[in-house]
């Protein structure tokens, strides 16, 4: 196994926060990589589209002058997601966007292109790409992405239905690079577990929608508190791709959880205005299955905290 260089000696657990539609923004972004993890949004949230250089300007000046203070212990880098769907028309101006502020990691999701990991390599950034099974890990591959992000069954918003014990263990047979792996991790515990399967890295989310820092809502952020594994719903009736979803969102907006009809993937929109997806993503929570262990909200720091002690303890009880 092979991580990824732009990350040694910069992080104070091995996770990467997962890019969370709506939810993640500069705040956030900042808190995580101070705290030693990888801290991530996607492009789309910037809106207007003018708003990502403004976002990027914020993020990469805090994050200097915190490393210029810090020399001995530097932030984390941070990641941007780009949704390589067709029906994104600003991909390629926050590509643009992304070129002049060199962001170092780019995760793309729902298509993987050469030309943008060539574009990502030529500013020195790397690119992990959403794969949630081993034909679309090899795609990804063959077109030139650096890592793989595994989203397994059990994974906040769009996610797979494999094991990650499967999922992992077929892709360790033809790849040996970075490898990450999502799916109902909030624990210290659990990023240990993640990496004794196989992976380098955890990836984490909906336990990082309860802090402080977070663009949520309180309700929302209450729902993930009190949330459980078996108040979760997979549907791909929002966007059109199967996700998972807190089930007290769906029954707030009127639709019966139990009983919820099929959406033609054909029609799924991830474009930049003001879409349905982005709509439904506003009034539907997403969230994966491992929110039972999130007892109450914190701020960043602490709940990174938290994931190192939880994962130093684990590590004793294993050697």
């Amino acid at each position: 196994m092979a991580g990824l260089d732009i990350l040694e000696g910069r992080l104070s657990v091995p996770v990467i926060g997962a890019p969370l539609f709506i939810i993640s923004h500069p705040d956030l972004v900042i808190a995580q990589c101070k705290a030693g993890v990888v801290g991530s949004f996607p492009a789309l949230n910037a809106r207007p589209q003018s708003q990502l250089d403004e976002w990027l300007d914020q993020i990469t000046s805090e994050l200097d002058s915190y490393n210029r203070a810090n020399p001995d212990k530097p932030a984390a880098p941070f990641a941007v997601n780009q949704i390589v769907h067709r029906s994104n028309e600003r991909l390629e101006a926050d590509m643009e966007t992304c070129a002049k502020y060199k962001v170092p990691l780019v995760i793309t999701s729902l298509g993987a292109r050469e030309d943008l990991n060539n574009a990502v390599h030529s500013w020195g950034g790397k690119t992990l790409h959403d794969i949630i099974n081993v034909r679309f890990a090899n795609k990804a591959l063959e077109k030139g992405a650096d890592g793989l992000i595994a989203v397994c069954s059990g994974a906040g918003g769009h996610a797979g239905t494999l094991s990650p014990f499967a999922l992992i263990a077929e892709i360790r047979e033809f790849f040996d690079g970075p490898l990450l792996v999502s799916g109902a991790i909030s624990t210290g515990a659990g990023v240990l577990a993640a990496q004794a399967m196989g992976a380098d890295y955890a990836y984490i989310g909906s336990a990082f929608i309860a802090t402080a820092e977070a663009r949520a809502t309180e309700s929302y952020k209450q729902g993930i508190v009190e949330g459980r594994a078996d108040d979760i719903v997979y549907t791909n009736l929002f966007t059109g791709v199967h996700g998972n979803y807190l089930k007290k969102s769906i029954t707030d907006a009127g639709l019966d959880p139990d009983n919820l009809p099929e959406s033609d993937p054909s029609k799924m929109n991830f474009g930049s205005g003001s879409n349905s997806a982005a709509k439904a993503w506003k009034d539907i929570w997403g969230s994966g299955q491992g929110i039972g262990s999130v007892d109450k909200v914190r701020s960043t720091a602490d709940y990174v905290d938290l994931l190192k002690a939880q994962y130093a303890a684990a590590k004793k009880r294993v050697c």
